[in-house]
């Protein structure tokens, strides 16, 4: 079974509705900037712009990425793990995903945990450390009501829909 094309040639799986351009600065001109691993990707690598060793058992460190970026109204940037640290080291970021609110400047910085409970975890300068992912968002504007309609869940929460 092959993957269908559009009509431009490029298999669905990998064609890209919509680019967007962002404002970068390199704070740090020697570290590549953040880049997709495969086409179709939705996070972008960010990379470690310095060493520094998470002690196992919890040992956590607030890392530098020397990017600054100006992420536009209307948009955020999440930062969140990446599964291969998580699965073979332990190490996840601690507020995942952490919010890039629109209004931020100032440089990106990846808080790690080490979750291991043996062994530390050597960040290098340059590592791949976590994902960027840059999303469309909307503010709410609440209207208050005496009560919400009633829908098949309710009030089921926390566990309730099962195992």
């Amino acid at each position: 079974m092959g993957l269908r094309q559009d009509e431009t040639g490029a298999s669905r799986s990998h064609r890209v509705t919509r680019v967007v351009s962002f404002p970068i600065v390199r704070l740090d001109g020697e570290l590549p900037l953040p880049t997709y691993a495969m086409p179709g990707d939705a996070g972008c690598d960010l990379l470690a712009a310095e060493g520094v060793t998470l002690k196992a058992g919890g040992g956590r460190a607030m890392i530098p990425t020397g990017i600054a970026v100006a992420i536009p109204s209307g948009f955020a940037g999440f930062v969140q793990p990446r599964s291969g640290l998580a699965w073979q080291h332990g190490v996840t970021c601690v507020n995942s995903p952490g919010l890039i609110d629109s209004g931020y400047r100032d440089e990106l910085r990846v808080l790690l945990v080490n979750t291991d409970p043996s062994e530390d975890y050597e960040v290098q300068r340059g590592d791949r450390i976590a994902q960027l992912v840059i999303q469309r968002v909307e503010q709410a504007e609440w209207d208050v009501v005496d009560s919400l309609d009633e829908t098949e869940r309710g009030l089921g929460g926390f566990g309730h829909s099962g195992r």
